[in-house]
């Protein structure tokens, strides 16, 4: 770790995803005394800052994805020689599928001081407006845009039992949901949560061929899904099993193929199974 030089910081600071209201007193005194401040999109910025009715004092950059990483090496010459740099993104938390994680990143593995002004996300909003379960979730990004992959992305939450949140583009949605419903189910609970906080805010909750289907009629603005978990499954029982083996035995295959195929379709041991079948 490189000994830090300055006493400066980096703060994330949440923006608002749309009523301005929800601005934190915080987040004015930041971008008000800031030496820099890091923005995903300075125009966003100069319309926020008017919003707050707050003059940044210090030096204003671009911070966008392009640009992150040829960012990167003057933020931290800044910040070691003590600046406070305050990071913020269009709306939302930084660097939570926006810019920041790099430089919060280098942050730390430099030893420089990373602080947080909490506030807002579209993640956790969403999530608790959707009416789905929320002790246990997970966020995922974006889904690939190309059918296959996104196919396959949606194969690796088929058994994901917490619920899952996710963004996607207006545009994208319906074919988005369809690849759902078809890999995950038509009847998988989902919500679509569109413009949260903004004057036209809606939440649709459904099945995700239904949620697919109305999306096919062109949805507009910012766009969360939240999909519930995978509905736990009872393992079959290991007298299921062995019977299971001994018929495909029956049928002509061997022992012990029957039962490594079978042990890997069921999640149990190869061996095991295999014991048991031998010994009934």
């Amino acid at each position: 770790m490189r000994p830090v030089s300055g006493s400066g910081r980096l703060v994330l600071a949440a923006t608002p995803l749309g009523d301005i209201r929800d601005a934190s007193p915080r987040l004015v005194d930041a971008l008000g005394t800031a030496d820099v401040i890091a923005a995903e999109d300075t125009r966003r910025l100069r319309s926020l800052v008017s919003a707050l009715d707050v003059t940044p004092t210090g030096r204003v950059v671009s911070f966008y994805d392009q640009v992150e990483t040829s960012r990167l090496p003057g933020l931290l010459e800044a910040l070691h020689g003590g600046a406070t740099v305050v990071l913020v993104t269009d709306a939302g938390m930084p660097s939570v599928s926006d810019p920041g994680y790099r430089l919060a990143a280098a942050c730390a593995d430099e030893g420089i001081t990373v602080t947080c002004v909490p506030g807002p996300s579209a993640v956790t909003t969403a999530l608790a407006v959707s009416g789905l379960p929320s002790d246990r979730f997970c966020f995922e990004g974006f889904p690939p845009r190309k059918q296959g992959e996104r196919r396959r992305w949606f194969l690796g939450l088929a058994t994901e039992p917490r619920t899952c949140v996710f963004f996607e583009s207006p545009h994208r949605l319906a074919a988005t949901l369809a690849d759902a419903a078809d890999v995950l189910g038509a009847d998988r609970r989902a919500a679509v949560c569109r413009e949260l906080t903004k004057t036209y805010e809606e939440v649709r909750r459904g099945g995700l061929a239904e949620l697919a289907a109305w999306a096919e009629e062109g949805v507009r603005g910012e766009i969360t899904v939240v999909l519930s978990g995978a509905a736990p499954t009872e393992a079959p029982s290991m007298d299921v099993l062995v019977a299971e083996v001994k018929q495909r035995v029956a049928d002509g295959e061997r022992m012990k193929s029957a039962a490594a195929e079978v042990a890997e379709a069921a999640g149990v041991s190869k061996k095991a199974l295999y014991d048991a079948a031998i010994s009934s």
